[in-house]
């Protein structure tokens, strides 16, 4: 068990354990003496998203880093993807990405990369933990080893060329209107200039960040102002990404929501008639609609299913060999072009399939007919009602009773304190009532008191 990791990081609430300056120092000694081997000049790149307690956690961090010996380059706001690039091209020896994605301003995280772009595995976690655990036991870098410090101004210009290469050369957006909605987060430079550099009309909303309104009433997990703007100014799309640019949601040009589901099959198929597609299919996770299943077989492809994580997502591609994956949510991974999710680079792969088709994104990304699903998050305080007898029961018996007639995911977020509902099948009212009595066991102990010791 990780005591500060969680499935994306470290992340809480601001200025709260564990996401304190205290622990962010600690974090920096340890990760900095893990990762500092050899006798080169080691290289830590230092990126976050638009949130106040971002300046706070930055400075721990290179604190930290620069007293066990490695120089810091920090490039302010970038999308985290653009970390793991840089990361990678600049051949640094890791990379930290302050942010709290798609959470209010009031959380932050911290996400690391290892020297290739990627996020780290478990076993690397579980031993910068024992360090920060027993960080007496660092050595002191002497005087003369001491990091330096120093702002890297290309990093965003980087990786706007990055993006831009995964557009294919021979297309265009010319006369594409676009509403493009960057929840007042990372990507609210790189994106608009990435779309406007390839010809698009950009009408660019959520690009006023001021330290509190990151994911504000707008991007990913609050589509309606990208919905209500498209409708306006009919726009032939709409792409709305998270506070740190690496999840998507799309809304075509009647604003109706696509979600990452669909576009994972689109991207998919695109790929596969271009000859690209590696592994032979995707990779989803258990929350993906089972719809998609029955897609991948009719199109000849396979679909592999992770746990929830595009960290797990990742390395099961890795593992097989495959290039397109991602989540429900709109974390869409493409490793041809990318080590983590990447809302623009994916973005770029469903406007391409636009201007190739030439048909509306209604008709381009309707790929499935979804079967139904339920979903409702309930939040807790105190002990975690999944491990409570009566609540297992529960979802036990409500497990048995959708046996062969659909299915029920129950989980803890790694994100933030809630468990998550998820039921599917054919029948809309047995799943709702499935859900339903789950969920309101989980209500009866979400404010249970912590056990005494």
């Amino acid at each position: 068990m990780k005591t500060y990791f969680g499935t994306d990081g470290i992340r809480g609430r601001a200025n709260t354990f564990p996401m304190t300056p205290e622990v962010a120092l600690l974090l920096g000694k340890a990760a900095g003496s893990y990762f500092r081997r050899g006798n080169h000049r080691h290289v830590v790149v230092v990126g976050k998203d638009t949130r106040l307690s971002g300046y706070m956690l930055e400075y721990s961090l290179i604190a930290g880093f620069t007293s066990a010996g490695m120089d810091v380059r920090t490039v302010g706001p970038a999308p985290t993807p653009a970390i793991g690039m840089l990361t990678r091209a600049m051949r640094a020896d890791l990379g930290v990405m302050i942010t709290a994605s798609h959470n209010a301003y009031t959380d932050n995280g911290i996400k690391l990369f290892g020297p290739d772009g990627f996020k780290l595995a478990d076993a690397v976690e579980l031993e910068i933990e024992k360090r920060m655990e027993n960080v007496g036991s660092i050595l002191a870098v002497p005087p003369v080893e001491i990091g330096q410090v120093a702002v890297y101004n290309d990093a965003r210009g980087r990786y706007v060329e990055a993006a831009k290469a995964a557009f294919p050369r021979e297309l265009s957006l010319d006369g594409l209107k676009i509403v493009l909605d960057c929840a007042n987060g990372a990507g609210y430079r790189v994106a608009p200039q990435a779309l406007q550099e390839l010809g698009a009309e950009v009408d660019a909303i959520g690009v006023s960040p001021n330290g509190q309104n990151i994911n504000l009433n707008c991007g990913s997990t609050s589509p309606e102002a990208m919905i209500n703007r498209v409708l306006e100014t009919g726009a032939h799309i709409g792409i709305a990404l998270d506070g740190d640019a690496d999840r998507i949601i799309v809304c075509d040009e009647r604003g109706r929501v696509i979600d990452g589901d669909q576009l994972i099959c689109r991207i998919a198929k695109d790929h596969r008639d271009a000859g690209t597609l590696k592994g032979g299919g995707a990779v989803a996770t258990i929350m993906s609609n089972f719809a998609m299943d029955r897609f991948f077989k009719d199109q000849g492809m396979s679909l592999a299913r992770t746990n929830v994580g595009d960290r797990y997502v990742v390395d099961r591609m890795r593992r097989s060999g495959y290039s397109v994956g991602g989540e429900q949510s709109g974390h869409l991974v493409l490793t041809d072009y990318s080590t983590t999710g990447d809302g623009l680079i994916a973005a770029l792969q469903i406007l391409a399939a636009c201007v190739r088709n030439d048909h509306p994104v209604s008709e381009l990304c309707s790929m499935f007919e979804p079967a139904p699903q339920f979903k409702q998050n309930v939040p807790y305080t105190g002990t975690m009602p999944l491990n409570d007898v009566a609540v297992q029961a529960v979802v036990e018996g409500v497990q048995k009773r959708l046996e062969g007639k659909g299915r029920l995911v129950v989980r803890p977020s790694g994100t933030e304190p809630v468990v998550r509902v998820m039921t599917e099948g054919e029948n809309e009212s047995l799943i709702i009532n499935a859900a339903t009595e789950v969920v309101e066991a989980l209500k009866h102990y979400a404010h249970a008191p912590e056990p005494a010791e």
